[in-house]
């Protein structure tokens, strides 16, 4: 009895232990993982790396980790536009079989998934232009972009009325869609501005407009998009996805 009680302590610790190292491991390379993947994106802080599954020990000598998830704060994402970036609030990734070299040096996953969130004010900061020509003498600009509930973007345009130089803040439900890395958001259906119908297309050469969002980390890209409370949340998703390398 006395052995067999020796025996079991000697387990228990010895498993204890393993958790410990394997615990201390997993620290250390999702440090390591996060300064790699900050230097490769050129990230303005350490982005948070959380790898998944137990033990780590076994995955790292398998030589591919089974799910790795990297969050990363006030992202900025180009345009497409020389100089001109998007800022990402908060974009999140949930990467699958990710293979790496000893020193984490390179990491690429097998696919990923993740969503991303611009808000109102950053979307319509980018989406301001002059005032457009509607016909009849009306002008139209986008100055507001809202929760319009259902899934719906609320635009707010400022009109200027012909003959009394007045302005009236029309609001418009629109629909927001991605197509090929770009948020386009779409009016529903158009209003009478003082009693007046305008040409559709030129109404809409001020209430309808489109963002592109490219080089987002990794190369993942744009899938869908869904207005909610705070700005557009955006599905992203991509294979062979770099993590760093």
């Amino acid at each position: 009895m006395r052995a067999l009680r020796i025996l079991l302590i000697t387990v228990v610790v010895l498993g204890v232990l393993f958790v410990v190292v394997d615990r201390v491991a997993v620290y250390f390379a999702e440090g390591q993982a996060a300064d790699k993947l900050k230097t490769t994106e050129g990230l303005a802080s350490t982005p948070d790396v959380s790898i998944k599954g137990f033990p780590f020990l076994t995955q790292v000598a398998d030589g591919t980790l089974d799910d790795v998830e990297v969050g990363i704060k006030d992202y900025d994402a180009a345009t497409g536009t020389a100089g001109k970036t998007i800022r990402i609030d908060d974009l999140h990734a949930d990467m699958k079989g990710v293979t790496f070299t000893g020193d984490y040096s390179s990491a690429t996953a097998r696919t990923a998934t993740g969503t991303a969130l611009i808000s109102y004010d950053e979307l319509l900061k980018n989406a301001k232009t002059a005032p457009t020509d509607l016909g009849l003498g009306f002008t139209g600009q986008v100055v507001g972009l809202a929760d319009g509930g259902n899934g719906k973007i609320k635009v707010t345009l400022d009109v200027t009325v012909p003959g009394v130089n007045t302005h009236q803040r029309v609001p418009v439900l629109s629909t927001v869609t991605v197509k090929d890395n770009t948020v386009q958001v779409h009016a529903d259906s158009l209003p009478k501005l003082a009693g007046v119908s305008l040409v559709e297309d030129r109404f809409r050469q001020a209430s309808d407009f489109q963002q592109a969002i490219d080089q987002l980390p990794g190369g993942v890209q744009l899938d869908t998009v869904e207005a909610v409370k705070d700005g557009v949340e955006i599905a992203v998703k991509g294979s062979n996805v770099k993590l760093a390398g």
